[in-house]
């Protein structure tokens, strides 16, 4: 089992940053990927952005150049920087641990990010 404590979110204008933190703890295992999904009211969770063990990252197209994934692997830890915000960035964040080899996926609690004036 694998747990993910999440901290950061909050309020912040448009145009401002936030930070999103995530800690996995409990069987990590090896050929991993940890990153951060969200979903707004009413619409589909999507995949934000991901960082696999080898280094690989994805971003989705709509926060490309304003959002930084990095990963401490002797911590067990993932970083979400996010600047530029804007008001369609609004949801709640869930952080995420998935398994290659399995396909297997663990969830953190979630994060409200509101981004309003």
């Amino acid at each position: 089992q694998v747990q993910l404590l999440e901290s950061g979110g909050g309020l912040v204008q448009p145009g401002g940053f936030l930070r999103l933190s995530c800690a996995a703890s409990g069987t990590i295992f090896s050929g991993n990927a940890m990153g951060w999904f969200r979903q707004a009211p009413g619409k589909e969770r999507e995949l934000v952005a991901r960082i696999f063990s080898s280094g690989t990252i994805f971003y989705v197209d709509s926060v490309k150049g304003r959002f930084t994934i990095s990963r401490d692997s002797v911590k067990n830890t993932v970083e979400l920087q996010m600047n530029s915000l804007k008001p369609e960035d609004t949801a709640v964040y869930y952080c995420n641990y998935y398994i290659v080899r399995i396909r297997k996926n663990y969830w953190g609690q979630g994060t409200q990010v509101t981004v309003s004036s």
